[in-house]
């Protein structure tokens, strides 16, 4: 883990653009909090970049911050761009391209099943 991701953030006002950075030809995470019960973290996509089709044992909510995106959930496309977020269900496959280099903030809240896990 770098100095930068140890640093505390608590109680301070953030700008998602000084806390991750784009990086040609890849993905770059941050997570700003990262507790039992859930995390948030910030994603910088260049262009062309994406995850592959996945599921998570929990609902996640996405929020573009800057760029555009395409996000498939169930064989659904849906294409979201600054300032629009979208939920993507528990065991549900999805994944995420960028269209344009794209900034997100990915919320996770794990339910006492996962928990346990």
């Amino acid at each position: 883990m770098s100095e930068k991701e140890k640093e505390d953030l608590t109680s301070r006002v953030l700008q998602h653009g000084e806390l991750v950075d784009y990086q040609e030809g890849a993905v770059v995470s941050r997570a700003i909090i990262k507790k039992q019960v859930g995390t948030v973290t910030l994603f910088a996509f260049d262009a062309g970049e994406g995850l592959s089709e996945h599921t998570a044992p929990f609902d996640a909510l996405v929020h573009i911050l800057d760029g555009e995106a395409e996000i498939r959930i169930s064989g659904v496309l849906h294409q979201l761009k600054q300032g629009e977020m979208i939920i993507m269900p528990a065991h549900e496959p999805h994944a995420l391209k960028a269209v344009k280099r794209f900034k997100m903030m990915l919320v996770m809240i794990k339910s006492q099943e996962t928990m346990a896990i």
